[in-house]
């Protein structure tokens, strides 16, 4: 995905030992479609040398202040830049931009943002006794109230370590998108659901949850607050484990009863349970199983809540459903075939009260066309 494409990221490194992952940092932002321009610290300097990042992001580190006023033709008045990311951000560096000191090149550089009212995004790294330091931590508070996205670092082995680079990323992309979900609470459920049959075997779909995963991750990149209910895990949203089918439409109630405003359905949730055994059934022998049906969430979620709901319908021959879905309040139903079902890319068809659209692609492009069809 290209979702940095036409957008100038000022990459601000400061000293910590974190530094090192910059050069990383650099060439994620640029497959994402950024141009880069990198500006150090003298400490910075010291601990990752300014021709790394100039190779990484294929223009010259600034490293000081000169007579071009680099400062204000990136971050200030129309200046070229569209995000000050500060990534690694020490305490010495969060403390100088908190009080307006700009006595660095990367302090100076923030002052003249925050200035222009540009994003910014610090992504901190330090020890975890810096980290929670009151003094530190107070400063943190007064970046975020001015708008700054702090990246919260992982705190571990003694140290507030600098986040995943996939997770500043995202932060990146999210603090220029303009946030047309912000406010928005979007509840996704994604991945299948896993029904005992008995204390060994489970009846199970082949899905593997690509697709909530991708409309998750484009949901907070767009602003919204996220919660997914599935098996798994990401970055940046509110997680909430569920295996079965009852587990998952208990979590999915419960979350509505706090309040969503959109909900996507992307799971492959039970439609049968079948009757469970104690025990493991022995092999060797016909077997007769029992499915009994399973209530339908989306149903139940609609009626209780009535947030803007997206449905996903799996085969071709299910259009005719899909606008009986219509009718009956969903917003958008999106139809695909088997084939999508744990694969990386697919064919999907887009069906809303204006019409249909086909779409084709990654799961990440069908997830920027789904949100971009609510919008």
């Amino acid at each position: 995905m290209t979702t940095l494409s036409g957008k100038t990221v000022v990459l601000a490194v400061t000293g910590s030992i974190a530094a090192v992952e910059t050069v990383k940092l650099a060439h994620a932002l640029r497959r994402r479609g950024a141009t880069v321009q990198a500006v150090m610290t003298e400490a910075a300097a010291g601990i990752v040398h300014p021709d790394a990042l100039t190779y990484a992001t294929g223009r010259p580190a600034i490293t000081r202040i000169t007579g071009l006023v680099e400062h204000v033709l990136y971050c200030g008045e129309g200046g070229a830049a569209d995000l000050l990311l500060v990534a690694p951000c020490t305490a010495n560096t969060i403390g100088k931009i908190a009080c307006g000191i700009d006595d660095t090149t990367v302090t100076t550089f923030a002052t003249t943002a925050l200035g222009r009212g540009m994003p910014v995004v610090a992504a901190p790294a330090m020890h975890e006794s810096m980290y929670r330091h009151p003094g530190v931590a107070e400063n943190l508070r007064r970046l975020r109230s001015w708008g700054i996205d702090v990246v919260d670092p992982k705190v571990e082995e003694g140290k507030a370590k600098v986040a995943d680079t996939d997770v500043i990323v995202l932060h990146a992309e999210r603090a220029v998108s303009g946030r047309p979900l912000a406010g928005k609470k979007v509840l996704i459920t994604s991945g299948a659901c896993a029904e005992p049959l008995d204390d060994v075997r489970v009846l199970t779909t082949r899905s593997t949850g690509r697709m909530g995963q991708a409309l998750a991750l484009e949901a907070f990149r767009l602003g919204a607050e996220v919660t997914v209910v599935h098996a798994g895990s990401l970055p940046c949203v509110r997680n909430i484990r569920a295996t079965t089918a009852a587990e998952m439409r208990e979590a999915v109630l419960a979350v509505c009863r706090e309040g969503v405003d959109i909900y996507v359905s992307a799971a492959a949730i039970s439609d049968y349970a079948p009757e469970r055994r104690e025990g493991k059934i022995p092999s060797g022998s016909p077997l007769t199983v029992r499915l009994d049906p399973l209530p339908k969430v989306i149903d139940e979620v609609t009626a209780a809540c009535r947030p803007v709901t997206v449905a996903f319908k799996l085969g071709w021959d299910e259009e005719e459903r899909a606008r009986a879905m219509l009718d009956a309040g969903v917003r958008m139903v999106v139809v695909n075939a088997p084939p999508a079902m744990g694969a990386a890319e697919g064919s999907f068809r887009i069906i809303t009260a204006g019409g249909a659209t086909d779409v084709a692609g990654s799961k990440e492009e069908v997830a920027a066309a789904v949100w971009s069809g609510l919008l």
